[in-house]
């Protein structure tokens, strides 16, 4: 945008507007490749031809498609039961009531409105009347660190198109930390008021279930409120629909429904701004959401149960979201997404450890039911972030895509999950056998075994995952699953065994010699040759033995001479 650029529409006189219902400011990706920004109004009438929101960040594309995810259940009102949903999925003009809707309420989406401006609280000040850095709501200007962002020094100014996803954004992922105290806020504390959490999605280990396309990904997410573990009740409304926002918390109750929480006000802000574009913002807390026990309306995300939680609130369970590991890639996390909420006939039972998201829940419910074909194909999409410094900056985000037919989440056929599941058991059972190497070539040469053991196993991961990702998309009603898994190991071992041999050769002439270590049994000699002998029974064990005699590989090391266990 230059500067000389008029991106608002003149309603009167000295009033500027910009109508998100009718302006380009959602970014896509169509299915051809091709990059743009929709309009509200655009994104519903060619969600087909969509393939994803993609933005600026992946939490902006997580925050987006949650409010269109509001926007559809709103309009829709529903679905109501799976049979409701399956009719949206069979028509392809499902999307059609929205363009009434947004005209029914268009006045709530204008960015710039006097009295009632888009996900903002009109009026709102400091007591001093400060305006801040729009580095405050844009989220990709690190902390102090200016020279690793394409904004250097900062944002200084905004399209309003832009403007518009980063406060969509501020209410999802915001900081937490101190914050200037808003005028009329009850919260202040000599100026200030002080930290009441991050955004309600920087909560989550955000999953997102995504199709062929746009169309599909909403319907694939859009959750019918008649069970499947949710607990929404009436009454459930978006942020555009109840009464507009003042300073402090809302005098209201909390979300009863997806409506509500896709849309829920952690924040108070304004954009201040001219006829060229967005250039401050007033940022302060809005309306805190306390994470736990919120698995009944919030199905975005895992859960775990949280024993330290259970103590301090003398309750049980106590569940908490589930947060993404950015050192792991969600293959491995697979078990917390596909396992069911609950084992058939568990009732009676203690609470699970853990609870699968409930948009797979409802996959899994959409598939068990006959609405939709096991041999479907979707991606699971994790978005999340990880904070640091008493969560006032974002260190990292996280974001990763696993491929998989919907069959893994089938109830009443369990074992291409089972042996979905004991695949990631063995690929971490086989890494261990490679990080053992690892340190008793260390071992053998002197060094500390520690540092290279984390390096191999890094090594031994990342080796299997792509062919992990590209195995589980192989798995589908078609393929025994059982003999998958054996085509699984097979693949492990060839590519960890190689990744073994190339350990000891770079081990060096000190672990080829090796030395004296304290062992189980006593005294050992350990080296590279002993080191390796064991690498391959403990290998051949993590994998069940995959190869058997005239199959091309390995051959079977059940029957080699068993050396004394370096330990």
């Amino acid at each position: 945008m230059t500067d000389t650029a008029i991106d608002a529409t003149t309603t009167a006189p000295g009033t500027l507007s910009f109508d998100l219902t009718a302006r380009p400011w959602i970014p896509v990706l169509w299915r051809d490749g091709t990059q743009s920004e929709l309009s509200l109004r655009e994104v519903f009438a060619r969600a087909d031809d969509v393939h994803c929101v993609a933005g600026e960040l992946p939490t902006l594309d997580f925050a987006l498609t949650r409010l269109l995810l509001a926007l559809a259940h709103d309009a829709l009102d529903g679905p109501r039961d799976t049979e409701h949903w399956g009719e949206l999925w069979a028509d392809g003009d499902c999307f059609a009531p929205l363009a009434e809707y947004l005209d029914e309420h268009a006045e709530r989406f204008d960015l710039l409105h006097p009295r009632l401006p888009f996900l903002q609280a009109a009026g709102l000040r400091t007591a001093h009347g400060e305006v801040f850095s729009l580095n405050r709501i844009v989220a990709d200007v690190p902390n102090g660190e200016p020279f690793f962002s394409s904004r250097m020094p900062d944002a200084g100014r905004l399209e309003f198109a832009e403007a518009a996803r980063w406060v969509v954004h501020a209410h999802a992922y915001d900081t937490s930390g101190i914050k200037t105290g808003i005028d009329g806020d009850p919260r202040v504390r000599s100026g200030k008021v002080y930290p009441l959490g991050v955004g309600w999605a920087g909560t989550l280990g955000g999953v997102l279930v995504e199709g062929a396309s746009l169309r599909e990904t909403l319907l694939l997410n859009l959750i019918a409120t008649d069970g499947g573990g949710m607990r929404w009740t009436a009454g459930d409304l978006p942020a555009w629909r109840q009464e507009p926002y003042g300073p402090g918390p809302a005098d209201r109750p909390g979300p009863k429904g997806p409506r509500g929480l896709y849309t829920w006000q952690t924040r108070r802000l304004r954009l201040h701004f001219d006829a060229q574009g967005v250039h401050g913002v007033v940022l302060g807390y809005g309306d805190p959401l306390a994470p736990h026990n919120k698995q009944g309306a919030e199905p975005m995300t895992a859960w775990r149960r949280s024993p330290a939680q259970e103590k301090k609130r003398g309750e049980s369970p106590v569940y908490l979201p589930r947060e993404h590991d950015p050192a792991r890639s969600v293959w491995r996390g697979l078990e917390a997404l596909i396992t069911p909420r609950a084992a058939p006939g568990g009732g009676g039972a203690e609470p699970p450890g853990s609870l699968r998201p409930g948009v797979l829940e409802w996959v899994a419910r959409l598939v068990t039911e006959g609405e939709l074909p096991r041999g479907l194909l979707v991606r699971t999409r994790t978005v999340g972030v990880v904070y640091g410094t008493q969560q006032s900056v974002v260190d990292e985000v996280v974001d990763d895509r696993l491929a998989m037919s919907v069959v893994l989440l089938h109830e009443q056929s369990r074992s291409h999950a089972q042996q979905a599941k004991d695949a990631v058991t063995d690929a971490e059972q086989a890494v261990t056998a490679l990080g053992d190497l690892a340190s008793d070539l260390a071992r053998a040469s002197g060094g500390d075994p520690e540092g290279p053991r984390a390096a191999a196993r890094a090594r031994g991961f990342a080796e299997l995952d792509d062919p992990y990702r590209v195995w589980l998309r192989r798995l589908t009603p078609d393929e025994d699953p059982f003999e998958h898994r054996v085509r699984w190991q097979q693949e492990a071992h060839r590519r960890l065994e190689r990744l073994g041999r190339q350990l000891v050769h770079e081990s060096g002439d000190k672990a080829w010699a090796g030395r004296v270590v304290d062992g189980r049994k006593g005294k050992e000699w350990l080296h590279s040759g002993s080191a390796e002998r064991w690498f391959r029974i403990r290998l051949a064990k993590a994998l069940s033995h995959p190869f058997s005699p005239g199959d091309d590989g390995p051959p079977n090391t059940d029957s080699e001479p068993t050396p004394k266990a370096p330990r």
